[in-house]
């Protein structure tokens, strides 16, 4: 796995070293859409790899995370942003919607992603965010779980009356259909340009950030129906050898209330939790890995933009 520095952007295409090639093209690409609709599912099977993590959390995705797929000479480098926040305030969704408007304004190409036969409030709060500079290109996602495929089609041509979308693929990326299809359509709006990733890059993010996130998600799916969003994590120490790493992972939440959640009785949830994100720490390692996790409270962490910047939040 190759990690890159992540302050990459449209304007700053100057690679130099293995990654750079002679000839092709490389761009980056925003999957958007509201939460729940599979953007992160379609990224992590665009690029063969799990980078972003899933749950049916509303926020589960909070970063701006890339993801590299080279394919001959072609190199994408698709960029997973937060579910577009509509419901709530506070200073976490003011972050993630800054994350997502200042990705459409960076990139190359967008692929809108919506839900096959559903059309809400959050979808339609996305169409005005849309770009005009750069080809929007639809993703109707879920079609295997459309009972009447008939009716896509009125879908569709009411969604291509609201914008003019430079291209329209119905797909299912829990399945894999279609997904050939989608990356045709993308890469012919790709601009001309050496590759900023080698090509077996798959991300710009830090090994430790993935292995936060995939402990965020267990989280989010054994608990998430009872602890709020105010949960996060942190990485505190990280020891490693050919041999295996011993990883030390802080959880922190926001109220004393919210320890017992994440206990369970006996313990039973934390013990489920580090088990099951050690499993996929071993899988991304390739190695034996000892995980210990520790909970902290820190009262309205998520309500504070300097304490999310702290924590690593962009």
């Amino acid at each position: 796995m190759t990690q890159s520095d992540s302050s990459f952007t449209p304007e700053s295409r100057a690679p130099s070293g293995p990654a750079a090639q002679a000839a092709g093209r490389c761009g980056f690409v925003a999957l958007v859409g509201r939460p729940n609709v599979g953007k992160s599912t379609l990224g992590n099977a665009l690029i063969g790899a799990k980078l972003s993590i899933v749950s049916r959390k509303a926020q589960t995705t909070r970063h701006r995370i890339h993801g590299v797929l080279t394919q001959g000479a072609d190199q994408f480098v698709f960029v997973d942003t937060p579910g577009f926040q509509t419901r709530h305030g506070g200073a976490m969704n003011r972050m993630m919607n800054r994350v997502v408007t200042q990705a459409l304004a960076e990139v190359d190409v967008v692929v809108h992603v919506v839900e096959a036969g559903k059309w809400s409030a959050g979808d339609a709060a996305v169409v005005p965010l849309l770009p005009r500079h750069c080809p929007v290109i639809l993703a109707v996602n879920k079609v295997d779980a459309l009972k009447d495929k008939n009716a896509l089609f009125a879908y569709v041509a009411r969604l291509t009356q609201q914008f003019p979308y430079a291209a329209v693929v119905p797909l299912s990326a829990l399945r894999g259909v279609q997904l050939d299809v989608l990356l045709r359509e993308i890469a012919q709006y790709l601009p001309a340009g050496e590759h900023l990733f080698e090509a077996d890059a798959f991300t710009d993010r830090p090994v430790r950030f993935l292995v936060s996130e995939l402990i965020r998600e267990k989280i989010f799916r054994l608990v998430g129906d009872e602890l709020p969003y105010g949960c996060t994590v942190v990485i505190e120490q990280w020891e490693e050898n050919d041999a295996g790493a011993r990883i030390a992972a802080c959880v922190v939440i926001e109220r004393d209330s919210h320890r017992p959640i994440l206990l369970g009785a006996g313990g039973q949830h934390m013990k489920r939790i580090a088990t099951e994100a050690r499993q996929d720490i071993v899988r991304l390692l390739d190695k034996a890995v000892h995980l210990d996790i520790y909970i902290k409270v820190r009262k309205g962490w998520s309500g504070r933009d300097a304490t999310l910047r702290e924590l690593g939040y962009d």
